[in-house]
């Protein structure tokens, strides 16, 4: 058997460096270029903005991270949860509707949170239950849940407000806005339970090596059930962000999901092991949001941004399918 080459030892390694330090380098080099180009980006107002623009992207793409980490990240037969923005719509719209019916604050959150543990518990049902690959049961799940939201709120928006969804829009701590303070909150929350603890450890086991995973005795089911919890959960939070930043619930929010998709694939290339991870999401939502406002900033039609984001998506897929192909 013929020896491999020196080059053919170092083509992997490459792919893995250009997926590293190639995502920090562009970066650096959009940040750059909306700097020279763009009035007041690196102001410090502007700054604190990208990140408050960016929760509600940031938060459903926790959770979709989530579920990529406890599924694999095999797009056909690994975790997905393509529900997530209509799982945002929905709880929007169960938020705006008790809290227009003037239901107590306490009873209206705990209802929207309980409509995104609901969305979650489903998908977990249909995936784990009845074994339908995640790509179908969550599509399905996403065609049911805005139809839901289409007839409660008749396809219209439902304007609302409320002392915590002021709070939200309109409150800072440290001159950073509240919304901005939310994405950190959750995501450093997520950081320390997938990336810190045993149930974390555990998690990218069954990820990765689900049988290996259910040799040892670890509930693969059970994870991979609780990954669509934290998603769902995730949902609802970020309708709470963006039931504040439009001052009630909007249609439309499964235009949204688009972006999630890109977050949490370039989340990857952020990640120090080429892995999904809560804190390259947290990168890569970064990069969008710096995407949307430099765009923003200079004029630019918003449709340029999906377009930059499509092909995005499309290197970083091809990138990890060379690495994967030639590791």
């Amino acid at each position: 058997m013929p020896m491999p080459s020196l080059s053919d030892a170092l083509r992997p390694r490459f792919a893995q460096w250009l997926l590293r330090r190639g995502a920090l380098l562009a970066f650096a080099a959009i940040l750059l270029a909306f700097a020279l180009s763009a009035p007041n980006f690196l102001s410090p107002s502007n700054l604190v903005n990208v990140l408050a623009q960016s929760a509600i992207l940031g938060i459903l793409a926790f959770g979709l991270t989530t579920v990529i980490i406890g599924g694999g990240s095999n797009v056909v037969s690994g975790g997905l949860d393509l529900s997530l923005a209509a799982n945002l719509g929905l709880s929007a719209a169960v938020y705006a509707s008790l809290n227009n019916a003037g239901v107590g604050d306490v009873a209206s959150i705990a209802a929207t949170l309980g409509t995104g543990l609901a969305i979650g518990t489903l998908n977990a049902l249909v995936v784990v239950g009845f074994r339908l690959p995640p790509l179908l049961a969550t599509l399905a799940t996403m065609n049911l849940v805005a139809g839901l939201e289409l007839v409660l709120t008749e396809n219209t928006v439902l304007p609302s407000t409320s002392p915590l969804l002021e709070w939200l829009a309109f409150g800072s701590w440290l001159s950073v806005p509240a919304l901005a303070w939310l994405l950190l909150a959750v995501g450093g929350v997520l950081i320390l339970l997938i990336q810190h603890t045993p149930f974390g450890l555990r998690l990218y086991a069954v990820g990765e090596y689900p049988e290996a995973a259910n040799a040892a005795g670890l509930s693969v089911r059970g994870y991979v059930f609780a990954s669509y919890l934290i998603s769902g959960l995730c949902g609802s939070l970020a309708a709470f962000c963006s039931a504040a930043w439009f001052s009630g619930s909007t249609t439309g929010s499964g235009e949204m999901l688009l972006s999630v998709v890109a977050i949490a694939f370039l989340g990857v290339i952020f990640s120090r092991r080429l892995q999904p991870s809560i804190s390259g999401t947290l990168l890569a939502t970064l990069l969008v949001g710096v995407l949307i406002n430099g765009f923003q900033l200079l004029n630019i039609s918003s449709f340029w941004v999906d377009g930059v984001q499509g092909v995005l998506i499309l290197l970083v897929v091809a990138l990890s399918g060379l690495r994967n192909k030639e590791a």
